[in-house]
């Protein structure tokens, strides 16, 4: 059995598990996403972001699950995931995180081009906090991972309507 308290630190809601604490600061976040100039990308543009940001990356789904199971390392904030992976695609890291006790509440978002109305209602019904559409620009995508970065931080996680799930360029 995991022992999980939920702390209000530094604004942050932090799941402390027993034997695996969170970092504070930095926020810690995960990017699983095949493609190595999106995650270039993305962190060039958490870069510019005035928060203070660690980005692990990795090119698919399979090494971030062993990551994720490493007792040695530091859980994530956050996780956002590709859909289209190889190996391991990112429905089914969100599935296997979902699915682990000391995993489940890490918040997932989505960060794809992919955008079918039933598979977005899909991953939301699987657990996913988020749906991050990958914008065509630089600027846009600085201010579509703000947007998700603060509801990262925010108390009322928990609370998302469904018109709230989609953060794109529709959206904003």
């Amino acid at each position: 059995m995991v022992l999980l308290i939920m702390t209000l630190i530094n604004g942050f809601i932090t799941p402390i598990f027993k034997n695996k604490i969170m970092l504070l600061n930095p926020i810690l976040i995960y990017l699983a996403d095949d493609d190595k100039d999106d995650r270039m990308l993305f962190k060039e543009a958490l870069d510019e972001i005035d928060m203070d940001i660690t980005i692990e990356d990795y090119d698919n789904g399979v090494t971030l699950m062993d990551n994720l199971l490493n007792k040695s390392k530091p859980l994530p904030h956050a996780i956002y995931l590709d859909l289209n992976m190889p190996l391991m695609n990112g429905e089914e890291c969100l599935n296997d995180i979902k699915n682990e006790p000391e995993l489940a509440q890490i918040p997932i978002i989505i960060y794809s081009t992919y955008m079918d109305n039933t598979g977005v209602l899909n991953l939301q019904q699987k657990g996913a906090d988020l749906y991050l559409e990958k914008p065509n620009s630089f600027e846009l995508l600085k201010i579509l991972l703000r947007k998700s970065l603060e509801y990262i931080k925010s108390d009322s996680r928990n609370i998302v309507q469904a018109s709230e799930f989609v953060i794109s360029q529709k959206t904003h």
